[in-house]
């Protein structure tokens, strides 16, 4: 994988990840609790996650060429019609009413609560999905969940120590509609190769 692969995965997924109820549960999460231990929690929900998604993404690859790479082409338009269509405030509620469990404990507990409230809001979330799908169409697994993994633990952080700041300056629907764009390019692109092979 060259490292411009590389780093197009990280900010892809990235920029997925701004947008989504997890960053909006991360953000109210550690308006609740102490931000350190929010962003650790979270951070470790991801990575296991990035695991998860990366170890699907290896099972694709056992797949004949064609159908990996249709089913590789679906996944990315099935993301690009759910951040072109799903509304952005249905993703903000969902993010807030997860952060809301989080009360006042021990730090532990506060890492605690933030792991699970992330561990369990990113399964089958967009990002867990498209880190499979690029496991499957780079076959490196270990590089695409060191990338999956940075780009969500920099999230993770960003949301804990500056995410309502962030909300303030970049709107959320003009992320989540160049994230579309991109899925749709990246969709119609594997289509159109397919056909062409």
């Amino acid at each position: 994988m060259s490292l411009g692969s590389l780093l197009g995965v990280f900010a892809l997924i990235f920029v997925l990840e701004l947008p989504d109820k997890t960053m909006i549960a991360t953000i109210v999460m550690s308006s609740r609790a102490r931000p350190l231990a929010v962003a650790l929690g979270a951070s470790a929900g991801f990575v296991v996650q990035m695991g998860i998604a990366v170890g699907a993404g290896g099972l694709l690859t056992l797949l004949p060429a064609h159908l990996k790479d249709a089913i590789v082409g679906l996944l990315f338009l099935g993301g690009a019609a759910y951040l072109l269509l799903v509304k952005e405030k249905t993703e903000e509620e969902e993010g807030e009413r997860a952060g809301e469990t989080e009360k006042s404990a021990s730090w532990g507990r506060e890492a605690f609560t933030a792991f699970s409230v992330i561990f369990i809001g990113e399964f089958g979330d967009l990002t867990q999905i498209q880190a499979a799908n690029f496991a499957a169409k780079f076959h490196q697994p270990l590089e695409v969940f060191a990338a999956c993994s940075a780009a969500l633990v920099g999230v993770a952080f960003l949301g804990a120590f500056a995410g309502q700041a962030l909300q303030r300056v970049v709107p959320l629907s003009k992320i989540r509609f160049g994230g579309g764009l991109i899925f749709l390019g990246l969709g119609v692109y594997t289509f159109v190769r397919l056909a062409t092979s």
